[in-house]
């Protein structure tokens, strides 16, 4: 064994050593004199692909050339705007038939950067020049409301996966100077766009500064989406809580920019992560503004009381039915126990096996079509519930709780959030058979100290309970009336803290005037 471990550990330093990319070692390359020379560049460069079109004309008795991507590029804005006014022209200059906006370029690594964005590029024989026209080919999907956080009230448009419209939607929303939007560039292989949306006069500099400075450390070939990004510049990784919120719908968006927060979208998905956030922030909801104050502040108390229900309820039925059984009252110790009696598993067993059963059948239920995802659902949670029951596996009672749990979990607005929850469950079942109600008040012990440990770029993440400040309480788990906002959230270290002046105003210079 003393022979294994030092090879392994030397395999393995040699497996983490970073590539270098061939991409990345040239980043400008000169145009050639000749046109069957750029031809045989971009060959080579793309290896024949099927999809490299190029395509011969002639302006002014001058051989030139169009390279494009089939696939990138759109065939009609090629014919209507190069091909259409080149055959037009009669003896004017080249730049003046063109319709498109063009950039001229003696690089050609920026040439191949530019097809694969969707460019046509232009060369002319004897001159060494090219010239980038966009005529991007567009496939995107129409603006609806996200089918993952439908409300009842309020704006019903989320984001698509093109990053130049969630860019205008979030404009379109925000119509201010301030607004800044900065463009970064990921990726040593495949390089994908990244862009950052941001109050200027809000959001806090250094906030910003750490952002850019974790996504600058990030080295891969390619990011694979959103989620990775988040994996990647979090502050704790192995923590089961998102420490970043991800949602696809505009007006959250919007509200978290008006606190002084960032919001970041990547090219190719729906999703947009805010930072810096707290807890409490992924139990709100925008029903929760359009709705009276009264009714937002129960609705937000009742998702969190769902937390408590969905981690420690399976938890407390297997400590009361394995070591305290003298909690329950004398009118329901019949009931339970005549349910338990003939089941051969302890209540641990019992738990696990429903809880599981129903995380199947959700999966299930996610991966096959809608049609069929229902059918799963009715067959697992009446036929299979009923099922076992008849057979002696598992107790009425335990239907009951695995029922009451798995309602508690999906009623959080936020699914990164209702992930965390579902799978704290586990941990906890396991202390209470245990330990009883004491592994189950160690296991909550544990869990809020954690929360209050954890960071969201530089800001506490269970604030404002850890560390306390009474007036930020008034958006957390209950929600004040909106003319009682006349400050922003400090967790989000805004440099602005005062948000309104005085929202009613009508109603004091009617008690001023009486």
């Amino acid at each position: 064994m003393k022979f294994i471990f030092p090879a392994l550990k030397k395999f393995m330093k040699r497996d983490v050593q970073p590539v270098a990319s061939n991409q990345n070692s040239i980043s400008f390359k000169e145009v050639f004199r000749t046109i069957d020379e750029n031809i045989s560049f971009f060959k080579q460069t793309f290896s024949d692909s099927a999809d490299l079109k190029i395509k011969e004309f002639n302006e002014r008795n001058n051989r030139g050339i169009l390279v494009f991507l089939d696939t990138m590029a759109d065939k009609d804005k090629i014919q209507r705007d190069i091909i259409k006014p080149i055959m037009e022209a009669a003896g004017t200059q080249f730049e003046n038939v063109l319709h498109s906006v063009f950039l001229k370029s003696n690089n050609l690594i920026k040439a191949q950067e530019a097809l694969l964005n969707g460019s046509c590029i232009i060369f002319l024989d004897g001159i060494k020049e090219l010239y980038m026209v966009e005529v991007g080919l567009s496939k995107d999907r129409s603006i609806i409301e996200p089918s993952n956080e439908q409300v009842i009230q309020g704006s019903h448009e989320g984001f698509i996966e093109n990053l130049s419209t969630n860019l205008h939607l979030i404009r379109k929303s925000f119509r201010t100077v301030n607004l800044t939007m900065e463009h970064i560039t990921l990726g040593d292989q495949i390089q994908s766009k990244i862009a950052m949306v941001y109050m200027k006069d809000l959001a806090n500099k250094e906030m910003i500064s750490e952002f850019k400075r974790r996504i600058h450390h990030i080295s891969m070939d390619h990011l694979p989406g959103t989620g990775a990004l988040q994996e990647l510049i979090e502050d704790s990784t192995w923590s089961p809580f998102p420490q970043i919120l991800s949602t696809e719908r505009v007006d959250r968006v919007v509200s978290h920019l008006n606190e002084g927060r960032v919001a970041v979208l990547m090219e190719g998905y729906p999703s947009c992560l805010i930072i810096p956030v707290t807890f409490f922030a992924f139990f709100h909801s925008p029903d929760d503004y359009n709705s009276r104050w009264m009714i937002g502040t129960f609705i937000r108390v009742m998702r969190l009381v769902s937390i408590l229900i969905a981690i420690n309820l399976p938890a407390i039925y297997i400590a009361v039915i394995g070591f305290h059984f003298e909690v329950l009252p004398d009118d329901l110790v019949l009931p339970v126990v005549s349910s338990i009696k003939n089941i051969p598993f302890p209540p641990l067993i019992e738990a696990l096996v429903m809880e599981l059963t129903i995380e199947l059948i959700r999966e299930a239920g996610v991966r096959l079509p809608s049609r069929i995802g229902q059918t799963i659902g009715i067959v697992g949670g009446l036929v299979i519930g009923d099922a076992v029951v008849r057979a002696g596996l598992i107790s009425n009672t335990m239907i009951v709780v695995v029922a009451i749990t798995a309602i508690a979990a999906y009623s959080i607005p936020t699914t990164e959030m209702s992930d965390a929850v579902r799978f704290l469950r586990f941990p906890h079942m396991i202390l209470a058979s245990t330990f009883g109600f004491v592994g189950i008040s160690f296991g909550f012990m544990f869990t809020l100290a954690h929360l209050c440990r954890l960071e969201s770029f530089g800001t506490a993440y269970f604030a404002p309970w850890a560390p306390f400040r009474l007036k930020d309480i008034k958006d957390t788990f209950i929600r004040l009336p909106l003319w009682k906002f006349n400050t922003r959230p400090h967790d989000s270290k805004p440099n602005i803290l005062k948000k309104q002046s005085l929202a009613r105003g009508w109603d004091s210079n009617e008690k001023k005037q009486e």
